[in-house]
């Protein structure tokens, strides 16, 4: 009992000498791993990336979406003048013709998404002064205000709907992009805990050297004032001093680790590589109930690289769809009615109005392609069916992933209490031999393995408490399931907005 009672004292000495030689006596900011993450999500490089790629593909959904909308534009002629010299064919002689106008033409365009057609009101209107002017004649002038107002219908026939394939693509476009964003997130958070567990790592590794300093230092002072008092040989000063300069390097090799693991976890972050941070956490973890039966359900009801592979086989059919487009049989239908009218006043434009229709039909027939469509459409068959089998081929992958990361959490269970009871161990080997060594009988190079073995120890100890709240970590990342909070985590909640 008294030994344990010593080994909680020896641990909560650990605990002040781990956090105490880090406590800011400048300007230091303190990080827990919930404000990494905060920080990442706003100032992460990889997340403001993924954010300008989403905010690409929502603009261009935007654009497309108001582009269906009517179009209303006025284009404006307001000079136009010309003088001539000219031949007249039906008098055989030559004229001069100086023609001045003004027009302006006002166009109302409406798009049509479900036949991918195009439906226009147009109005054209203007004045035109002509003068002509015949060898050995006078010159005759006309001044004349005309107006053209007609609807117009533009539309395709046998053939895909371009339109509506366009939108649709642009509104996948704009789901993967979000996915991305959403399993970005998800990478960002098990950077960050594997950045932050690093530095935590070094940090400790920096406190466990320092304390193995002071109780190397503690030894070379014992058998210092034996060798000076004659009672222990001067082999044994020798060999503390070099263990004290070991120690000492020690300490100054993981402060150089401890310095580069916090700038790798500030650059991830999107910190200011010059402020000082210092991780404050706790890595104690309790075993969580995990069941792999509701963790691979789940995976593939929610895992949205099955959703991004389904995108990329609808995104096949589109492309097949272009295929068969080529070399096809199609036509298009152009009809237009409406009334002209001209007069010398502006008011008396439409007193005599000519109608105007307009039917036109057309037709493109191909013949032969050598052969060219037939191969293409096998082409786009054969990348369809590539797309299908990465479907199957994900899902079998996500179930794996599942399992490895279930077996991986269970062993980790198990090494967590295989490292703590070795800590104990070594704690206790190490105190059972400072008294030896006290004593005299033990030398200062065996004591200073049973100091490096207690330090391994307690480094070991924290790895495998760390690496359970990685694997637990991963196997949420893997379900898209939080056994912490028994909950599933719902991959539109990731989503930077909704769709």
């Amino acid at each position: 009992m008294k030994c344990v009672n010593h080994l909680m004292v020896r641990r909560a000495g650990l605990f002040l000498m781990l956090w105490l030689p880090f406590l800011p006596l400048t300007a230091q900011q303190s990080l827990t791993l919930d404000r990494a993450l905060e920080i990442a999500g706003t100032n992460s490089p990889s997340i403001q990336q993924s954010l300008l790629n989403l905010e690409r593909y929502q603009n261009n959904l935007e654009a497309q979406r108001a582009a269906l909308k009517s179009k209303f534009s006025l284009s404006l002629n307001p000079v136009d003048y010309t003088n001539t010299r000219r031949f007249d064919s039906r008098f055989s002689e030559w004229y001069t013709n100086e023609t001045f106008s003004t027009n302006a033409t006002f166009r109302v365009e409406q798009p049509i998404l479900v036949t991918d057609g195009t439906l226009s009101l147009i109005n054209r209107f203007g004045w035109q002064s002509s003068t002509a002017e015949f060898t050995g004649q006078e010159a005759t002038t006309s001044e004349r205000f005309s107006n053209n107002l007609y609807l117009a219908l533009n539309q395709p026939l046998f053939t895909y709907n371009r339109l509506k394939l366009q939108l649709k693509e642009l509104e996948l476009s704009y789901e993967n992009a979000n996915i991305s964003y959403a399993m970005q997130r998800l990478n960002m958070e098990r950077m960050v805990t594997q950045y932050f567990y690093s530095v935590y790592m070094a940090q400790m590794n920096l406190a466990i050297a320092r304390e193995e300093l002071a109780n190397t230092r503690k030894s070379h002072e014992i058998i210092k004032n034996k060798v000076d008092a004659g009672l222990a040989a001067r082999e044994e000063l020798y060999q503390a001093e070099l263990n004290l300069s070991q120690s000492n390097s020690t300490v100054q090799n993981r402060q150089v680790s401890f310095e580069n693991a916090k700038d790798q976890l500030k650059m991830y972050l999107g910190m200011d590589l010059f402020e000082d941070i210092l991780v404050m956490t706790d890595v104690e973890a309790e075993p969580v109930k995990v069941d792999l039966q509701k963790a691979i359900d789940n995976g593939l009801v929610s895992r949205m690289e099955l959703r991004q592979r389904e995108i990329d086989l609808e995104t096949s059919q589109f492309d097949m769809i272009r295929t068969k487009a080529l070399n096809e049989f199609n036509g298009s239908m152009n009809l237009a009615y409406g009334f002209i009218g001209d007069n010398e006043k502006l008011t008396g434009v439409f007193d005599q109005p000519t109608k105007n229709p307009q039917v036109q039909l057309s037709f493109n027939i191909p013949i032969f392609d050598w052969g060219e469509r037939k191969a293409r459409i096998k082409a786009q068959e054969a990348a369809i069916k590539s797309q299908e089998l990465n479907f199957d081929e994900q899902k079998k992958q996500i179930i794996i992933d599942i399992r490895e990361a279930y077996r991986n959490l269970q062993n980790q269970v198990n090494q967590i209490e295989i490292a703590r009871q070795n800590e104990r161990n070594a704690q206790l080997t190490y105190e059972i031999n400072l008294e030896r060594y006290e004593n005299g009988d033990l030398t200062g190079m065996d004591l200073n393995l049973y100091q490096t073995q207690l330090s391994n120890q307690k480094i070991n100890y924290a790895q495998a408490l760390i690496n359970y709240k990685i694997e637990l970590l991963n196997l949420k990342i893997q379900s898209l399931y939080d056994f912490e909070k028994d909950q599933a985590v719902i991959p539109t909640e990731l989503y930077k907005t909704d769709k």
